[in-house]
């Protein structure tokens, strides 16, 4: 009988040590920079440049204006047309954010992939 317990109390901890091995953030919305993040590559999706901005990087710092749209401070990046080409497509888009900070930089990193 003493064998039994001891089996029951060792498979109650065992399945209460899985329990609480779940990942809980599956049902946790995205942060606030996620979700302008994946804007950004909403707005820079399509595309008209050649074969040759492929692969390149940039890094483009911009902050929210009081009527939440991108303001683009800078884009860092060796290829002229394509700084030109993110900042048409990003300045003064406005985004769908619930929460943010009026004037707060923030900075994205862009590759652009075939």
């Amino acid at each position: 009988m003493r064998k039994i317990s001891l089996m029951l109390v060792a498979a109650l901890l065992l399945s209460t040590g899985s329990i609480f091995a779940n990942d809980l953030k599956k049902d946790v919305e995205p942060s606030k920079t996620e979700n302008l993040s994946k804007q950004i590559g909403e707005f820079l999706n399509s595309n008209n440049l050649n074969e040759a901005n492929q692969g390149h990087e940039a890094q483009v710092l911009f902050m929210l204006n009081s009527d939440k749209e991108i303001v683009v401070l800078s884009v860092e990046t060796d290829q002229e047309d394509l700084e030109g080409f993110i900042k048409g497509r990003l300045n003064y888009q406005e985004v769908a954010i619930s929460e943010y900070e009026e004037g707060k930089k923030y900075t994205v990193s862009v590759r652009i992939a075939s």
